[in-house]
């Protein structure tokens, strides 16, 4: 929280904190102690008083073109998803999931570092739906085998749910849904089952749909009431509550 407040870098503090430099209601802190609302925390002569605040977050949907990366800066210079967003002047913006190299399509993008954690956890079970192209034709075998669950090397997975779409020429969509999020999990699926993906793009992410108005390399804002719902639909509290601190007047 002081890190966060600007008052130092967390290492610095951690060593005031250990020098007994550092008071949390008059009393000298200790590392990994916690605050709550109406704490007081004393340094350098200053008084700084814990309170409870409801920041004002935001959440965007951007439609992902292949051949950009889901990191903030990338050593072989490729474009990043973050080199379109818009500036914030508080904050920054937190990838919910990622989408690797050659995968286009809806990435979520906010500034709730609460909602972010929770849709990605594993717990939370949020469905992620895509498009493939597959090169060649699948066998019923192969999707039998694919809902069943196959082993990969970090462990067992499986889709939730397939639907076969179109065959066009010497292709075959279908549509998958999964329940997490691992590395390349939906290509290593069908590359498990002996299939090859030609082209991989998610369209929805939890109940967020890509709209066909939001055009690749673009992105739409969620309005509030739509980031309540977020939040809701994986048991947060509609209204995010974060502990900042305030200057007291000598």
């Amino acid at each position: 929280m002081l890190a966060r407040a600007g008052l130092g870098s967390r290492r610095a503090l951690e060593t005031r904190i250990e020098r007994g430099e550092i008071q949390i209601n008059k009393v000298p802190a200790r590392l990994g102690a916690t605050v709550s609302a109406g704490d007081l925390i004393s340094l350098d002569g200053k008084s700084l008083r814990v309170i409870a605040a409801s920041p004002a977050h935001r959440t965007l949907i951007y439609h992902k073109p292949e051949g950009e990366v889901t990191t903030t800066s990338d050593p072989e210079g490729r474009k990043t998803v973050f080199d379109r967003l818009p500036r914030l002047r508080d904050g920054r913006w937190i990838a919910i999931g990622r989408l690797d190299l050659n995968t286009a399509g809806l990435l979520l993008l906010t500034t709730d570092g609460e909602l972010a954690n929770r849709m990605m956890h594993p717990s939370s079970r949020v469905d992620r739906e895509y498009l493939c192209r597959i090169r060649g034709t699948v066998s019923d075998e192969q999707i039998e085998q694919l809902r069943a669950g196959v082993e990969l090397e970090d462990g067992p997975a499986s889709f939730s749910d397939i639907v076969p779409g179109e065959v066009t020429g010497s292709h075959s969509w279908y549509t998958v849904t999964i329940l997490e999020g691992r590395n390349r999990e939906v290509r290593r699926l069908w590359e498990a089952v002996g299939a090859q993906v030609a082209r991989l793009k998610r369209v929805r992410f939890g109940p967020v749909f890509l709209p066909a108005a939001v055009r690749t390399g673009r992105y739409q804002e969620i309005g509030p009431e739509d980031h309540r719902i977020l939040r809701e639909d994986v048991g947060l509290p509609p209204q995010p509550v974060e502990l900042l601190l305030q200057r007291q007047a000598s």
